[in-house]
């Protein structure tokens, strides 16, 4: 008879005896560990739920170092927050009530850990107290002790009896998350807190609530996948209660969906071709600063107050963090430039502010202590990825930037301009715009000039923002594949902006990319535009044209950002989304950067 070693040796060869449980890869959850004697300490009930449903569990402990903290979110593909003491009413901005026992410990980790969680779209669910301390830490409201400060009489939350049985009932609203996964409006639940949310924090809704009005359960409504809930799952399932298991089953799945993007980031270069992010360097944001808030006047961005004020408070929607969180390895940004008069003098302060722009942008990316680098060819933006560095290619939007010098497309494309964008929101000498005047019936005699230039040097041409006539000209003008940097479908959102079925149907048979625009206005007529809405035209848009000749152009900070892809940070849940309609990795890999590059190789390298 063998011994326990001999056991466990036997046991551990076999488990090894084939590929696939050397390869499987099970979802990590981290789950915040209880503080108490000086011992983290765990109860068995939230491993064990999370093994079951088909993760990995890990264990964090209570730590403040926020860079540590970070290392170890980035190894995370989903949280869960653990039950415990009561939350430290300092951080509710309130003076503490009898009654409670706080647990300092706990409460600035748990709270850093979920600013940090939230920025990267991660998986969460809150139980107990971890429901309590998503609401305080996303600007929510609780209540120190539901029995002196709710207003009508409480059931007992309490409970004496086995913590794996149940005591009340939860009246769960349909049209919810916590609905499709128990399928049910009446929830038998067990309860042990004396503290409870009173109010649900913005971006969230109300999904269960007691029979005394006491919020059971709350969730995220703006794409984020978050669930929290007043009662004890874990406690149910360890008594093989099995009704909780979904709750369980939907955290690892929304996991291993989170695991896959991440996978695929890491593996893969992704690009987004369009971001108007230096306009806003000119008004003192940095690229290595998270969430600036810098002041930005209405006159400067050509938009009408709402409310009469002269400037508003504005973070950029694109610097290395964002990157860093979304995924995201390279970036176009572009010297945008404002259509205005084209006498002589307003034509030379066109070019002046361009090569501000431009100077301003190599400026802030030498701040980031050789994390970012301004990427010149295909080739640097591949080599930067293997060495860690997110890459910044130098783009123009407006070719009102070169005045009427033909030298300055030559002089750009030695400054290391890769594209420039021919025209904006109003003709100029080199073309229409689609919302002109049809000044010169689509491309002019200098524009034609400007267009051989750009071939001869390798500068791609952009026609976003041109008009139809100025678009077909160029298409038959042009040598070399052209690009529509962020324009979305015609068909979808009937704006003048977007490209019909015809005109992506001519640009791919050029060779050229159309990259999906992520503005509201461009992607939905009337209302406010969704990912939804933006993965729709990328889905459409790859029918008409073929998958090799689609890719994304976010426009962010020219109007760019949407509920469900609001910055940069969130590039990663785009990529699940397309994941979930069946994207495979090598149609991703083309979307997010392989049909661009291809396009920009090829003219560089058919340049004179």
């Amino acid at each position: 008879m063998m011994n326990k070693k001999q056991l466990l040796d036997t046991e551990y060869a076999k488990a090894f005896d084939g590929v696939e449980i050397i390869t499987a890869k099970a979802p990590i959850i981290g789950i915040s560990g209880n503080f108490r004697d000086g011992d983290c300490t765990l109860a068995a009930g939230y491993f064990r739920s999370v093994i079951e449903a088909g993760a990995t569990p890990v264990i964090i402990p209570p730590y403040s170092d926020i860079k540590l903290l970070s290392s170890l979110v980035d190894s995370l593909d989903g949280v869960v927050l653990s039950g415990g003491a009561d939350i430290d009413p300092d951080y509710l901005q309130e003076p503490p009530i009898d009654g409670i026992e706080i647990n300092p410990e706990r409460d600035k980790p748990e709270l850093l850990l979920i600013k940090l969680l939230m920025e990267r779209h991660i998986p969460l669910l809150g139980i107990c107290r971890g429901m309590q301390m998503l609401s305080a830490a996303l600007g929510g409201k609780l209540y120190q002790d539901i029995y002196s400060q709710h207003s009508s009489e409480c059931i007992c939350h309490s409970q004496k009896i086995a913590r794996g049985l149940t005591s009340h009932s939860v009246k769960i609203e349909k049209d919810t998350l916590l609905y499709s996964l128990m399928n049910t409006t009446d929830l038998d639940v067990n309860s042990f807190h004396h503290q409870a949310v009173k109010a649900v924090p913005p971006g969230f809704i109300v999904s269960a609530i007691a029979p005394d009005g006491i919020i059971e359960a709350m969730e995220s409504v703006c794409y984020q996948p978050v669930l929290g809930v007043q009662w004890h799952p874990e406690c149910m399932l360890a008594e093989e209660n099995r009704v909780m298991m979904p709750i369980f089953n939907w955290l690892v799945k929304e996991a291993k969906l989170y695991s896959k993007a991440k996978q695929f980031h890491c593996n893969n270069l992704t690009l987004d071709s369009h971001c108007d992010s230096p306009m806003f360097f000119d008004c003192g944001a940095h690229f290595n600063v998270k969430n600036p808030g810098i002041e930005v006047s209405y006159e400067y961005v050509g938009e009408e107050s709402p409310d009469g004020s002269a400037t508003f408070s504005y973070n950029p929607l694109v610097d290395i963090h964002k990157m860093n969180e979304g995924g995201l390895d390279a970036v176009f940004m572009v010297a945008y430039l404002r259509q205005l008069e084209r006498s002589d003098e307003m034509l030379q302060a066109a070019t002046a502010k361009a090569d501000r722009l431009l100077s301003l942008i190599e400026q802030r990316i030498s701040e980031c202590n050789g994390l970012a680098a301004i990427a010149y060819s295909p080739e640097e933006l591949y080599l930067n990825k293997q060495n860690g560095v997110k890459s910044v290619v130098l783009g123009i939007e407006n070719g009102y930037a070169i005045a009427k010098d033909i030298n300055n497309v030559s002089r750009y494309a030695d400054l290391g301009v890769s594209y420039m964008t021919l025209c904006h929101n109003g003709d100029n000498d080199i073309c229409d715009s689609a919302r002109g005047k049809m000044e010169h019936n689509g491309l002019s005699a200098f524009g034609k000039e400007v267009v051989m230039e750009m071939n001869r040097v390798g500068m791609m041409v952009d026609l976003s923002h041109a008009s139809e006539k100025s678009f077909y000209d160029v298409l038959e003008f042009s040598k070399v594949p052209v690009i529509c940097s962020h324009s979305s479908s015609r068909t979808l959102c009937d704006h003048p902006r977007n490209l019909t079925d015809a005109q992506m149907k001519a640009l791919a048979e050029k060779g050229g990319v159309a990259q999906v625009c992520m503005y509201s206005g461009f992607l939905k007529k009337g209302g406010q535009a969704t990912v939804d809405d933006a993965v729709k035209h990328i889905l459409y848009m790859i029918d008409v044209m073929g998958i090799d000749h689609v890719g994304i152009g976010s426009d962010f900070d020219g109007g760019g950002g949407l509920p469900g892809l609001e910055d940069a940070s969130w590039f990663n849940m785009l990529t699940r989304r397309l994941i979930s309609e069946g994207l495979s990795s090598d149609h991703l890999k083309k979307i997010w950067g392989e049909n661009f590059v291809t396009v920009w190789s090829k003219i560089r390298a058919e340049k004179q």
